[in-house]
């Protein structure tokens, strides 16, 4: 008579590597999140009784099939919201031309914020770009009066965006801070996603690809 196996053995490593993997990619969101900040990142708040600190928060799009917000958008949305200053004179700028879809990125991320999460606040829109770098490129001219700037993604990309912005203007990037996209436990499927996808950029060329210099020049020393 057959002896049947249990398939406890099989679950259990199952559960232990997923575990693992999670554990890992919040390993690296949370490293991500604290890389590239500038000086305004170790200073203290600005006392809003002697003056009105600008804080622009600039959310990168995502690629978005149709009309609504799929889940990758829905995310860094919310991210950016939670990561305005509320002491501060505050910007949200949405990133992200119709690059799978007739309807801007930074659209559809608007509509979401509004008619969704109930946000009334002040927003600007980049509705042409169509790659991490022309994000950030786009936004320069929109977060010009900033004292304090977060840009806001999913974590390691965020990363991305504030290294591109070191390259492009490194007076603005003195003022970049922690966006609140990192959190523990929030969207594990994401994070796991987004670390394998950065490692694997990192190990190849395709990380520097994506973040060198859009006007050339020498590269900035790391904050």
């Amino acid at each position: 008579m057959p002896i049947s196996r249990s398939p406890a053995p099989a679950v259990a490593v199952i559960l232990s590597s997923l575990v693992l993997s999670w554990l890992w990619a919040e390993s690296v969101d949370a490293r991500a999140s604290r890389r590239w900040l500038g000086r305004a990142a170790s200073m203290p708040c600005t006392d809003a009784s002697s003056s009105t600190l600008r804080h622009a928060v600039v959310v990168l799009g995502y690629g978005n099939t149709g009309e609504s917000a799929n889940l990758v958008n829905r995310f860094r949305v919310r991210a950016g919201i939670r990561s305005l200053d509320p002491a501060a004179d505050n910007l949200l700028v949405l990133c992200g031309g119709p690059v799978h879809s007739s309807t801007s990125e930074a659209v559809i991320m608007q509509r979401y914020a509004r008619e969704r999460l109930g946000y009334a606040g002040p927003t600007v829109l980049d509705t042409t770009s169509r790659s991490t770098r022309e994000n950030i490129a786009h936004a320069i001219p929109l977060i010009e009066h900033a004292d304090t700037i977060a840009i806001v993604s999913n974590a390691p990309h965020a990363e991305m965006g504030r290294e591109i912005l070191w390259h492009e203007r490194p007076d603005l990037a003195a003022g970049l801070v922690r966006g609140a996209e990192h959190r523990l436990g929030e969207a594990p499927v994401l994070k796991i996603l987004g670390a394998l996808r950065a490692t694997y950029a990192k190990r190849t060329a395709l990380w520097r690809r994506s973040s060198r210099s859009i006007t050339p020049g020498p590269r900035p020393p790391r904050p």
